[in-house]
C-alpha cells in the first residue's frame, strides 16, 4: 500500500511514499512521480531552472494567450 504523508505546520514537506517489505520499487517510484506531477513540483523546478527576464516572461505569456484564443476559435467555443 502506498500512502502520502502531508504535514502542514507552517512549512511544506516533500511528498513521500512508504514502501512495504516485498513491494517492488518500480511501483513506489511510479506513485512518487504521480504525487510530484499532481502537486506541480517538477514543473516548478523546470520553470526555475534558468532565470527568465520579465520581458521574456510577458512575451511567453502573451504567446500562450494567443495560442489559447486561436485554439478556442478553431474549435468553435
Amino acid at each position: 500500500m502506498v500512502s502520502l504523508e502531508i504535514i502542514n505546520q507552517g512549512y511544506w514537506k516533500m511528498p513521500s511514499v512508504k514502501v512495504r517489505i516485498g513491494e517492488p520499487i518500480d511501483k513506489a517510484l511510479r506513485a512518487l512521480k504521480k504525487k510530484l506531477d499532481k502537486e506541480g513540483i517538477m514543473k516548478a523546478a523546470k520553470a526555475h531552472r534558468f532565470y527568465d527576464k520579465p520581458s521574456v516572461k510577458s512575451r511567453l505569456k502573451s504567446k500562450a494567450a494567443t495560442k489559447r484564443t486561436k485554439t478556442a476559435l478553431r474549435r468553435g467555443y
